[in-house]
């Protein structure tokens, strides 16, 4: 199998992890289980409270769920704030790292020559990897927050602990940040590798042409002074 076909078929693994880190990056937006506690007083009354980015719920033992959406932005800590942020650049970035991917792609031909392409996947390659590290710090601020807060015995209030969304998110940062790597790395070396050879290229007709240059000239001038000693010779 040639160089090129492997590079291919590594490049649409990379896009599919990609593209699938994305979707569990932006799955976790609406799921309300960033976090949750459960609090059981007694055998029969038992109420489950748990939240995300948006909004505080709390259900009870015959299944009804109580939600109440943040009031004010002025009034919630400062790492949801950043929390949602960081998220919501991830996203935009990993949608502008697929469109730089497809374009990129050698089995799509539509970024032009050899290195054009390759620094188009390098681009695509180093934006999926700031999506995912975006996302990433995201989802490790978050659940250190809550670990903090569980670990800490001065915490009177309400123990939460770790929510399914935190560990979708903590997956789909890693397709992104691995993805992301690999097309960096492949179209980084591809690009360097085609520059390297134009510039031997560029080189070699430069030094050859000037070869022949200096050869033409001093043909020139070679036949130029055995004229003029024909000609001296005849005048005497």
């Amino acid at each position: 199998m040639k160089y090129r076909s492997v590079v291919m078929y590594i490049e649409i693994g990379c896009f599919v992890a990609c593209v699938c880190g994305w979707i569990l990056v932006c799955a976790t937006l609406p799921i309300q289980y960033w976090t949750y506690s459960e609090v059981a007083t007694s055998v029969l009354t038992n109420s489950h409270t748990f939240s995300n980015l948006w909004k505080d719920c709390m259900t009870d033992l015959t299944g009804m769920v109580d939600c109440k959406v943040f009031p004010s932005l002025l009034s919630l800590q400062m790492y949801i704030h950043l929390c949602r942020a960081t998220i919501f650049t991830s996203i935009v970035l990993g949608f502008l790292g697929a469109i730089l991917a497809l374009i990129g792609m050698k089995c799509t031909k539509l970024g032009g020559s050899e290195i054009t392409n390759s620094k188009i996947t390098l681009a695509a390659g180093m934006i999926y990897l700031a999506s995912g590290l975006c996302a990433m710090f995201a989802f490790s601020w978050y659940g250190n927050k809550i670990i903090t807060e569980f670990m800490d015995p001065t915490h009177r209030t309400k123990k939460f602990e770790l929510g399914v969304a935190l560990f979708v998110g903590w997956g789909g940062s890693s397709l992104l940040i691995i993805g992301g790597l690999v097309y960096s790395i492949f179209g980084g070396r591809e690009g360097c590798e085609a520059s390297a050879t134009r510039l031997i290229m560029l080189l070699k007709v430069t030094r050859g042409q000037y070869s022949l240059k200096s050869f033409y000239i001093q043909l020139g001038q070679h036949l130029k002074n055995k004229t003029e000693n024909r000609n001296a010779y005849m005048c005497l």
